[in-house]
């Protein structure tokens, strides 16, 4: 029998707000990671929370909205690789929310900004930019930073 080494992702989820076709994105400020750069409003899951309860709390946390479980639709999952790190990221769309989208944090953001995500600036997170991609492709599964 052979060895096994199992995988032990980091896990995250991600929430899409849709308004007048655009999306909610915050500038990444003060982070360590890709400062400088929009993202979704998005976060690491903390142990023993669901994807759905870590979307919640980081969508309160960091644009200011508060989101009920049944108006969250799972659309897509990435498996991704980044600095020699897994990830798994399963990204939300909320159908509704209650509160103004705010940059809730800005001692991590330095604006939330509502873009259109057919014509976003070149400084979008590259995994937030490839995963808008596919879910405007219609996948609900993808891969991303791994070597080809």
């Amino acid at each position: 029998m052979g060895q096994y080494t199992t995988a032990q992702p980091y896990i995250a989820s991600y929430v899409i707000l849709r308004r007048d076709g655009k999306i909610p994105f915050v500038l990444r400020s003060h982070t360590g990671w890709m400062d400088g750069n929009y993202g979704l409003a998005s976060g690491k899951v903390e142990v023993g929370e669901t994807f759905t309860e870590a979307i919640i709390r980081e969508a309160k946390e960091e644009i200011g909205v508060t989101i009920s479980s049944k108006d969250l639709r799972t659309v897509l999952v990435t498996h991704r690789h980044s600095q020699d790190t897994d990830w798994v990221d399963v990204v939300f769309e909320a159908k509704q929310w209650q509160g103004e989208p705010v940059n809730a944090e800005p001692h991590k953001h330095g604006e939330l900004v509502w873009l259109d995500p057919n014509n976003l600036p070149e400084n979008i997170v590259p995994s937030v930019k490839f995963m808008l991609d596919q879910i405007k492709a219609g996948h609900t599964y993808c891969e991303y930073g791994w070597a080809e």
